[in-house]
């Protein structure tokens, strides 16, 4: 497969994969020549689990809430983003919250980041799910082995120069706990 760059050598033509060259090698995408502008993401997963995830997660003798554990972890893996994907660009990320609903055998995670910067923040936030996801797998691993991190999806993004963009809900829940998690009671940096 052959990716051809745009005559400036920057923006890749419509389809192509933004972090290959010209000649098909890997690359970090030039950001330098865009303005800065206010981005937001906001992705979610869930993590599906065999056993009861409200009972299993508050079990007596818990030194450490998991929920918080993972709101914590889920916010620290959007800082250090640019550190676990390759070619992603180092940002500051200014806000990060991570949402976290735990009902019977499904746990919502909603993680939203937001920067002032020249590239998006989707991969920071897609992170944050993803390491508080795996944060709560860890926690119910004895209990539930089975336990899995599902739909990791980014459902939202604004700014830059291609604006906004929505994720169209699905016309049935995928699961019958499926309900969207809304951001209230989220853990804030």
């Amino acid at each position: 497969m052959r990716v051809t760059a745009q005559p400036d050598g920057r923006t890749p033509a419509a389809g192509a994969l933004t972090h290959l060259d010209e000649q098909g090698r890997a690359h970090m995408v030039d950001v330098t020549a865009k303005p800065l502008t206010r981005r937001l993401a906001v992705a979610r997963c869930a993590v599906v689990t065999t056993v009861d995830a409200v009972a299993a997660l508050g079990r007596p003798g818990n030194r450490l809430d998991p929920v918080e554990a993972a709101r914590v972890a889920g916010i620290q893996g959007a800082k250090e983003t640019s550190s676990l994907v390759p070619l992603c660009h180092s940002i500051r990320v200014d806000h990060v919250s991570v949402d976290v609903e735990v009902s019977a055998h499904r746990i919502e995670i909603t993680a939203v980041t937001e920067v002032v910067e020249r590239t998006g923040v989707e991969m920071e936030a897609l992170t944050a799910c993803a390491v508080a996801g795996l944060t709560l797998v860890c926690s119910l691993l004895d209990v539930d082995p089975e336990a899995s991190i599902e739909e990791l999806t980014l459902w939202h993004k604004s700014g830059g120069r291609s604006g906004d963009w929505q994720r169209s809900e699905p016309s049935a829940p995928r699961h019958q706990e499926a309900a969207l998690p809304t951001l209230a009671g989220t853990a804030e940096s």
